[in-house]
């Protein structure tokens, strides 16, 4: 179905090939998950498929791509459309209408289908991702889960034989990515729909793939089954480094062939004692908030507090209040009812500058923060509004992600990358309050272990709070010291991280569901029981 004929691929302006000689085949009615480290190309090897690159891109290609026996490079993408549905990393930048139902449509609209069979494809796509209280809802007033899944329907109903997504369950909770991968793997199974699938959360999607495209990050690539990737990747679920960890010699890719492996070892490791975080003076007070949008409450008589020195993370279910709830605690929008506090002072009184220094928050899109034509030109800028030495900036962002050029423009970073470019800005001006929403989009593994010690770092040393809305329940397991859980716009638990995950089955970390019932979150949790085990012996 797909074919990659020593393929290469160079950027304008660029030092580095993309791709390097790259050939593989693709099958009709195949899952294949392509991994790399963040900016190692998986995007652009994505928009290969469909033409984007080089088409509108730009770049030199060499080698030859032929999709259902047609070349990329005679045709161009809108002669795909038909064949290939994308879905992007940020799916709101593909949206063409206002409405949930009118951007099902619009697809088939321009194909010119007739309305009794788009009457019924869009029935049949509200049903199949649960898009049906959705459909009359603004594309803005969504979440930014919500908003993935119409992106994904938007997709579907098009009955392509090709599906390519990039990224597509990094804006969903647990339960909505499974039920999305689900539904894809049933696609690929019953229609023999071919699916591509670029994606960092692998402890999601590994399950579902029949083989992987390890993208090296120097050219390079590798194409096997995911046995034999996760043999010797470093990027990999925190499931595979678990069974390094315990020393297994046949890793086992599911939490089921894990628990059979580790049923001795579960009886016989110690438990290990957890200490207790110390928080500190009260940051943030919250009293009888409400939030509504029109008809529609966003959150509903919600009161928390939050204390120097801890790390909260806010989940629950997409749609459930979480970007609201970060939102009217920085200040950026004035409860219906209610009021927020932050060190003393109402939240929506700060001026620009001030609401600068007392908090540095990062939106669900990061680019909202960047507003110039290159890296080095944000960097500067941001040096000189928070007033730091000169190239602050720019060093905080190296540490993070190391492979930033100063002259690319941040509208060609990949997702992860434009999210640890506008971290490093909000950090360089040392505010006494982190806010982040969604953290880890586009992150790989290490990075977001850099993410980890960063925000760890800025907790502990300096004793400020730091608040992630997040559904990456891993990033919570090794970071967080509490769990505020919406559900509706209200508090459903409050309570430590370990408390709050362990009690819920959706929510649980990978490492978590293998050693149960040890009440232990993390591969490190892990090790630190090996450890004393030893210790003892």
């Amino acid at each position: 179905m797909i074919t990659f004929s020593n393929v290469s691929l160079i950027y304008p302006n660029s030092t580095k090939t993309i791709l390097e000689d790259l050939s593989f085949t693709i099958s009709e009615g195949e899952l294949v998950l392509v991994i790399g480290s963040t900016g190692s190309g998986k995007s652009s090897l994505l928009r290969l498929i469909n033409g984007l690159v080089p088409h509108h891109t730009g770049g030199i290609l060499a080698g030859d791509i032929t999709v259902d026996g047609q070349s990329t490079q005679l045709v161009k993408p809108g002669g795909f459309a038909h064949l290939i549905g994308i879905v992007g990393q940020n799916p709101i930048n593909g949206f063409v209408t206002d409405k949930v139902e009118d951007e099902l449509v619009f697809g088939m609209e321009a194909l010119n289908l007739s309305p009794d069979i788009m009457r019924k494809r869009v029935e049949e796509v509200l049903d199949l991702l649960g898009l049906v209280h959705l459909r009359q809802r603004s594309l803005a007033t969504l979440s930014g889960g919500e908003q993935q899944r119409v992106a994904i329907g938007s997709a579907l109903v098009m009955h392509p034989k090709i599906l390519v997504l990039d990224e597509p369950t990094s804006a969903l909770d647990p339960i909505a990515a499974e039920e999305v991968l689900s539904i894809l793997h049933r696609l690929v199974h019953d229609l023999s729909l071919t699916v591509v699938i670029a994606e960092h959360k692998l402890e999601r999607v590994i399950g579902f793939a029949d083989r992987i495209l390890y993208i090296e990050g120097n050219g390079s690539a590798t194409i096997d089954s995911p046995e034999i990737i996760m043999k010797n990747s470093v990027i990999a679920p925190p499931i595979v480094h678990l069974a390094r960890a315990l020393g297994l010699s046949d890793i086992g890719l599911s939490v089921r062939d894990l628990r059979r492996k580790t049923t001795e070892l579960r009886q016989t490791l110690p438990d290990i004692e957890r200490t207790q975080h110390q928080s500190g003076a009260l940051a943030i007070k919250a009293e009888n908030v409400e939030i509504s949008y029109g008809r529609y409450p966003a959150i509903k008589n919600l009161s928390c507090r939050i204390f120097d020195g801890e790390v909260v993370a806010v989940m629950g279910r997409n749609g459930a209040g979480k970007s609201s709830l970060l939102s009217v605690l920085v200040g950026l929008t004035e409860p219906t009812s209610g009021s927020v506090e932050v060190r003393g002072a109402p939240a929506h009184s700060f001026k620009a500058a001030q609401r600068r220094e007392k908090i540095g928050f990062i939106p669900q899109e990061p680019s909202d923060l960047l507003y110039h034509q290159s890296v080095a030109k944000e960097c500067q800028q941001a040096d000189r509004d928070n007033g730091v030495e000169s190239g602050t900036t720019y060093a905080l962002l190296t540490r993070l992600v190391q492979t930033i050029g100063e002259d690319v423009h941040p509208r060609d970073l990949s997702e992860g990358q434009r999210l640890a470019l506008a971290l490093s800005i909000v950090l360089s001006g040392d505010p006494s309050i982190l806010v982040l929403d969604e953290p880890t989009r586009g992150l790989d593994y290490q990075s977001k272990a850099i993410l980890i010690n960063t925000l760890r770092n800025f907790s502990r040393e300096l004793s400020r709070p730091v608040i992630i809305a997040t559904h990456d329940v891993e990033l919570v397991a090794e970071l967080a010291d509490r769990v505020i859980f919406l559900a509706d716009g209200e508090i459903v638990a409050d309570g430590s991280t370990l408390d709050v995950l362990l009690s819920s089955p959706a929510f649980a970390p990978q490492v978590s569901k293998v050693m149960s019932p040890k009440p232990w979150l993390s591969v490190s949790d892990v090790i630190a029981a090996l450890s004393s085990q030893r210790a003892e012996s």
